[in-house]
């Protein structure tokens, strides 16, 4: 039984029409695809019986064609800050991983886009796993719901904030995640404001061009760690398919288009970018695309090719950044006992 109810499609993955039409199909009114799409988007119903306003032949029909396949948090472990990391069972048993960060204004949900990474980021523990498939948008969404219930469960305070920053590059799965966002900030999904969402990329030229065309309302951030091609390509090698020079033009397009600051997330490593052609490189940057920098606070990942830089040298960052008349700030990790912070989920089996 099990085996067949995974063949069958899930209910969410049909759109207004699809449904709609099959409803017709079947001796079904048309209005009954408003109760189930309230059923399945605001309320995040786990099963068909749950639809209590539907009728039992009705529930029967949905459950003999489709399938509400559901996430499920196999393992959670909290941080000692208070972060809390969801190792996150999808129907197929592959897994993914989930945080919330809470502070003391605001519960983010960090949410993957991806099983796995194609992309070859040397820093990043996501980066060693094989890439096995994109999520589908309601995977994504289910990851923001669960980390909303825990949010209300273990801090007694809504979401507030969304960050695609998990495990994959959200820009390669494009037609998933903004179908996901679309029903997070939809009045009939969780209704969310799109400002309250950032969407974080490596910096892929024509996709976030892409974006602009299609008028989107959420927040961008580039993972950028040197305005150096030369430096680029040896950390991040997909660089050399898609130099600095066309990502500037890509985001010098987007502000044009969107008037949204894009953010620059920004590693220091020690003998790698903490020098001051570095920084001025990044200066000239941010001189040319409206923006903001987040020095982020490097997480280990047992690779000796990277280590933290000293405290003066990311002072000096910041220093001349404000100088400049650049917006810039240290943002310092969280979840790092329980390897939940930027660049380190990798799905290891380990659970407090």
């Amino acid at each position: 039984m099990e085996g067949q109810a995974l063949e069958k499609k899930d209910i969410r993955r049909l759109s207004k029409k699809e449904l709609e039409q099959f409803l017709l199909n079947h001796g079904e009114k048309k209005f009954k695809v408003k109760q189930i799409e309230e059923w399945l988007w605001q309320k995040s119903v786990k099963s068909f019986d749950g639809m209590t306003n539907i009728s039992l032949k009705t529930r029967g029909l949905l459950s003999d064609h489709f399938v509400i396949n559901k996430i499920a948090v196999d393992k959670m472990q909290r941080s000692n800050d208070g972060t809390i990391k969801n190792a996150v069972k999808l129907h197929d048993d592959n897994i993914v991983e989930s945080v919330l960060i809470p502070t003391d204004n605001r519960i983010t949900a960090c949410i993957s886009s991806q099983v796995g990474c194609s992309l070859d980021c040397n820093f990043c523990a996501t980066a060693r796993l094989k890439r096995m498939r994109n999520l589908n948008a309601d995977e994504i969404y289910d990851q923001v719901v669960a980390i909303k219930e825990q949010g209300e469960e273990y801090f007694d305070r809504p979401l507030t904030n969304i960050v695609y920053m998990g495990m994959g590059e959200p820009l390669l799965n494009y037609q998933n995640v903004l179908k996901s966002i679309e029903k997070i900030t939809s009045p009939k999904g969780l209704g969310m404001s799109p400002k309250r969402i950032t969407l974080s990329t490596v910096g892929i030229p024509k996709m976030i061009k892409k974006l602009a065309d299609d008028g989107v309302k959420f927040n961008l951030a580039v993972s950028l760690h040197t305005a150096l091609n030369e430096s680029r390509d040896k950390i991040m090698p997909f660089n050399k398919n898609n130099p600095l020079e066309e990502l500037i033009e890509s985001l010098d397009y987007w502000y044009k288009k969107t008037k949204r600051k894009v953010t620059f997330e920004y590693v220091v490593w020690k003998n790698i970018n903490d020098n001051i052609e570095h920084i001025n490189a990044l200066i000239k940057i941010c001189r040319r695309i409206p923006s903001k920098v987040n020095l982020i606070e490097y997480n280990n990942i047992d690779d000796d090719r990277f280590l933290q830089a000293s405290a003066d040298k990311v002072d000096l960052y910041l220093e001349k950044l404000n100088a400049s008349g650049i917006i810039a700030s240290v943002r310092n990790s969280r979840g790092k006992d329980i390897d939940a912070a930027c660049g380190q989920l990798a799905n290891k089996e380990t659970a407090l």
